[in-house]
């Protein structure tokens, strides 16, 4: 869909801090356009054999293979990612294209035969309609390719909202579908701000929402969606809880720990931010991790491949983590690294925020009630596993939580009684694969089908059971005899 918008945001190049781009936003006139063009196309692509339409998905993951460099730059600059961790947000995306080329196979309904005397059963699943994706700016990739492609595998239209501030990634990946052959109008792009998300929400023709980003807008995109008939996934913020047992091996702790805390500059809702370091624990992990911190390289990722983390999103982001470790530094947090102040090289007007710890933490500061989405560590110590477990499950949120131990009854009491929907022992961060749904709970999920695996598969489609009988000539006539 090709249309005009009066106003235009800018995107910047956050390793830079310079506009590379400005991008049209949207409103209920584009919305509309885009909402009908995918209802226009919807009955010839529902009648598309699955075989079919997973041989268009087949490839557009070729040629995503093809262009994974060039979408890693192009995730990198405009979003601000090192290339290692831009290439794993098109790697992970990649992952669920392939799982959608499942089609075939996961459309498959069930039967049963004689479930009375004479009379068989069988359910197949349907598509719904337009689906509609409204994508956030952490994966610029990964988090579209969780949703497009299951939702046309499943026979659906759709209408791609991405994150206004990483518009290029997604206008590429839709180049790329249609490269692969995906017929015109199945798949639509707008670009907007709230206007632009608000009218999506209430469109007649509108019959399901996917939605990743923070709480409270989740929470708007779950109310607003549902009361206006449509069938919502609304994926969530977190405070993701790391439990630290003495235990736990030092350097993989530590390894895994800073992965979990400062990958992807902490702006991921599967960050590590909060560990509790159990007993000897916090004397054991936290001078070493303490130095990894402090020893990070961070700068610009838009001409240094080798940087290990780059910069936030924005420069109000940037001042806003910034405050938030203030705060927690005057409410009586320990500083053991701190990253404010971050000065680059060649890139000043950069937004560089660097890995920071915050040790002896409470529950009632503010960095442990607010989500950071930045490369801030909480740190609470505690004397043993059933404390910090109430603690963690106090949390209103459940995305993730991770436990680090040598010991299998630890590992095993953590899983069976923390409050999350993934967790990890001895991984970092326990995001899950393509084909197992990302299962957040509380309130770092509204809705009732997640993302990813059969799951996604079910929200994308409705179920049709149909009950048969026949009869012999004659036979159940009411006229017979």
């Amino acid at each position: 869909m090709a249309a005009e918008a009066v106003e235009t945001g800018l995107v910047y190049n956050p390793s830079l801090g310079e506009v590379i781009a400005e991008v049209p936003l949207g409103g209920a006139g584009l919305v509309d356009q885009a909402v009908r063009a995918a209802d226009d196309a919807f009955p010839d692509w529902r009648e598309t054999p699955a075989i079919d339409r997973a041989g268009i998905l087949f490839r557009y993951k070729a040629l995503l293979e093809q262009n994974v460099d060039a979408l890693a730059l192009s995730i990198s600059t405009e979003h601000g990612k090192t290339i290692p961790e831009a290439r794993g947000d098109v790697r992970r995306g990649i992952q669920m294209v392939e799982y959608a080329c499942g089609a075939p196979s996961l459309l498959m309904g069930e039967s049963l035969e004689n479930v009375a005397r004479g009379i068989d059963c069988d359910s197949i699943r349907q598509p719904l309609g337009v689906c509609v994706g409204i994508t956030p700016f952490n994966f610029p990739a990964m988090v579209p390719l969780w949703m497009f492609p299951l939702a046309l595998a499943c026979g659906n239209t759709f209408v791609l909202k991405p994150s206004e501030k990483v518009p290029l990634t997604a206008i590429r990946l839709i180049e790329l579908l249609a490269e692969a052959g995906l017929p015109k109008g199945v798949l639509n792009l707008i670009h907007g701000g709230r206007e632009c998300v608000d009218a999506l929400l209430v469109h007649p023709l509108a019959r399901a929402i996917s939605f990743v980003g923070s709480t409270p807008v989740a929470r708007h995109i779950f109310e607003t969606g549902t009361r206006n008939g449509k069938r919502v996934q609304a994926a969530g913020g977190a405070k993701n809880f790391i439990l630290l047992m003495p235990d736990a091996t030092i350097h993989e702790t530590v390894r895994g720990l800073a992965e979990a805390a400062f990958g992807c500059a902490g702006e991921r809702c599967m960050a590590g931010s909060t560990a509790i370091a159990i007993g000897d624990a916090a004397a054991r992990v936290l001078p070493e991790l303490a130095n990894v911190a402090k020893a990070m390289r961070v700068g610009s990722t838009f001409d240094d491949p080798n940087m290990q983390m780059g910069p936030v999103i924005t420069a109000q982001h940037r001042d806003r983590v910034s405050e938030l470790i203030a705060a927690g530094e005057a409410e009586g947090a320990k500083v053991l690294a701190d990253g404010r102040g971050v000065r680059v090289e060649g890139a000043p007007k950069g937004f560089y925020v660097g890995p920071t710890i915050l040790d002896e933490i409470r529950p009632d500061m503010t960095v442990a009630k607010e989500e950071i989405f930045g490369p801030v560590l909480n740190v609470y110590r505690m004397d043993d596993l059933d404390a910090a477990i109430e603690l963690a499950n106090r949390s209103a949120y459940g995305n993730g939580a991770a436990i680090f131990t040598n010991s299998g009854r630890a590992a095993r009491e953590f899983k069976h009684r923390i409050r999350a929907g993934m967790v990890g022992i001895n991984v970092g961060v326990p995001a899950a694969m393509a084909f197992f749904p990302f299962s957040g709970w509380n309130e770092s999920f509204f809705g009732d089908l997640h993302l990813q695996g059969r799951e996604g598969v079910a929200f994308y489609t409705q179920q049709k059971v149909t009950t048969s009988r026949w009869f012999a000539p004659g036979e159940g006539d009411v006229w017979a005899g």
